[in-house]
């Protein structure tokens, strides 16, 4: 199988932490705030390269909150010019989509999610699981061991190694106090 963009080396390892990876979000977001001006109202470094300490795939995953879901396309061709380009067919498959996810460079170097404060809890789960990650070491190497273990058994670093992380996920978020939003029933 050919490998594509989206399937591509940097989702099919876990490397060790590696410090450099603050770095390189940091330099990332001086782009970004560019991108999103006065209108951003928030960014942050998520993801287990977030989390001192973390094995994770070598990418960077940021996160920026903007207010309302139906600005979120004026954005998509700035964020093309510096490299986001934007795959509106999978984000229309996305029953009620809380982010609009964008992936950069080949092999992924980064993922971007805009979230929007009108709509989901994207951005407070994220954070509330990186924050538990942090200051729980424990519950960290844990979901390490479980990482190591996934990627073993889908070296491509993406069907079952990502839906077989969610029961943990969920556990951790609950044991942060994290309160699921549910959509709206129609």
């Amino acid at each position: 199988m050919e490998k594509s963009e989206s399937m591509n080396s940097s989702h099919e390892q876990i490397l060790p932490y590696n410090p450099e990876w603050v770095e390189m979000y940091e330099t990332e977001v001086e782009k970004l705030k560019e991108v999103f001006g006065k209108e951003l109202l928030g960014i942050e470094h998520i993801g287990s390269t977030s989390v001192l300490g973390l094995d994770s795939k070598p990418i960077i995953d940021i996160m920026v909150l903007i207010a309302s879901y139906r600005d979120a396309d004026k954005y998509i061709e700035a964020l093309g010019t510096i490299g986001y380009p934007f795959d509106k067919d999978i984000h229309e498959k996305t029953e009620f989509p809380e982010r609009h996810l964008f992936r950069k460079g080949n092999p992924t170097e980064f993922h971007l999610s805009i979230a929007y404060a009108d709509r989901g809890s994207f951005w407070k789960r994220q954070l509330a699981f990186r924050d538990y990650l942090r200051t729980h070491p424990e519950e960290r190497d844990r979901y390490a061991e479980l990482k190591h273990r996934l990627i073993k058994e889908d070296p491509t670093g993406q069907n079952s190694y990502i839906g077989d992380k969610t029961d943990l996920i969920n556990e951790m978020l609950d044991k942060s106090g994290f309160v699921r939003w549910k959509p709206p029933v129609a």
